[in-house]
């Protein structure tokens, strides 16, 4: 694959479809739906999708439209990343007001939502109106995990066309690890077992030594939980690491974000821009606001993250325990002797037990129960057998 085609990891069948809409205008339709596992790369086939519709050559990767398309900057193609928690009807509207005008550089007026599971109902609704009766030349690109394709409405669902996509192969992950990103192939290689296929994933791993720490921190969890105090200390070390690394992250962010804010306000100007900063009041409370929703919802992608790691050891567990792993690919091909030795301490049952207590917790978090008791729950349900 070539082009803006080649981002898209693994995926031919998907790529098959999207070309021959682009090529052909009788199969393009105005709404789409990508679906898949995360990690399969749904939002890079939605901004290939868009590049190549935006584009005379049908994306060969190389001109104004492909570039400014896949850097985020052309002016035809609006694009919804969710930082906080949802996507409210502000910004839906917004974004519906721009979309009913004709494009002005392109061919088409692309709007982009990823993570369109997280809209609000308000949002959904506005996004419907817009369905039911769409502009000529506007195309919506919705992007929805397939785990939870019902968390997109099933009224939007039926006006879309959808795009289901798989996890890549491991092998296809560790070859674009080499080819794009130079790593090392036995590095790409672990990389990519390592995240199960997850493409940003994978590529966090190679390329970033505290997140390889982070992972072995988490898989040597469940191992070392023999008394209640271990299993009280491991929820703390869990919910610990998801806190430094949600402050990590928004430090970077919210420093700048904030600067710039205080700047176009002139915050600390004299004479006539005074009365204007003072005003602006407002605007940074509502920065603070959004910024505060992002933070909750890095801490609370990094634990996930974590969790699902726990839950596939115990996956890998159960394997063992079952029927050993003959002709299975295992989640953690570099931990199997951690895996053989939760199935001879827990047996099938508990794995089983300890996979649903994984899930339990990742549902209480979606809820909103707090961290801390949520994990600490879980933990305890992970205990050994003395």
């Amino acid at each position: 694959m070539s082009g803006v085609w080649e981002q898209v990891v693994g995926q031919s069948a998907v790529v098959a479809e999207l070309q021959a809409a682009v090529a052909d205008p009788t199969a393009m339709t105005h709404a789409w739906l990508f679906t898949g596992p995360p990690g399969s790369g749904r939002s890079v086939a939605a901004r290939a999708f868009a590049a190549a519709l935006q584009c005379p050559d049908g994306g060969d990767g190389t001109c104004h439209a492909c570039r400014t398309v896949l850097a985020g900057t052309h002016a035809d193609v609006q694009t919804v990343v969710p930082e906080g928690l949802s996507i409210g009807v502000a910004e839906v509207r917004e974004l519906v007001r721009i979309a009913g005008r004709a494009p002005s550089q392109g061919r088409w007026q692309v709007v982009l939502v990823e993570d369109a599971d997280r809209m609000t109902e308000q949002a959904s609704n506005t996004v419907l109106k817009m369905l039911e009766e769409p502009p000529a030349r506007t195309v919506f690109l919705l992007c929805a995990p397939s785990l939870h394709p019902e968390d997109v409405p099933v009224t939007i669902r039926s006006r879309c066309r959808v795009v289901g996509l798989r996890t890549p192969p491991v092998d296809a992950v560790a070859d674009v690890l080499v080819r794009r990103d130079g790593v090392d192939p036995a590095l790409a290689a672990w990389s990519a077992a390592a995240a199960g296929g997850h493409v940003g994933r994978a590529r966090h791993l190679a390329r970033d030594e505290t997140a390889r720490l982070a992972r072995k921190a988490v898989l040597d969890v469940p191992l070392s939980l023999v008394s209640l105090a271990a299993c009280l200390n491991a929820a703390d070390d869990l919910v610990g690491a998801a806190k430094e690394e949600s402050d990590r992250a928004s430090a970077e962010l919210d420093g700048a974000e904030t600067e710039a804010v205080k700047q176009s306000l002139g915050v600390g100007a004299r004479g006539p821009g005074v009365a204007a900063a003072s005003r602006g009041a407002g605007q940074l409370k509502e920065l603070e606001k959004r910024q505060k929703s992002r933070a909750t919802r890095l801490g609370r992608d990094s634990l996930d993250r974590a969790l699902v790691d726990l839950a596939a050891l115990y996956r890998d567990a159960l394997v063992f325990a079952t029927s050993g792993t003959q002709g299975v690919t295992l989640a953690h091909p570099d931990r199997r002797a951690d895996a053989e030795e939760l199935a001879r301490r827990i047996g099938p049952e508990g794995a089983l037990r300890r996979i649903d207590a994984v899930l339990d917790c990742r549902r209480a978090l979606e809820q909103n129960v707090k961290p801390q008791i949520a994990v600490e729950a879980l933990t305890v349900a992970l205990r050994l057998p003395a």
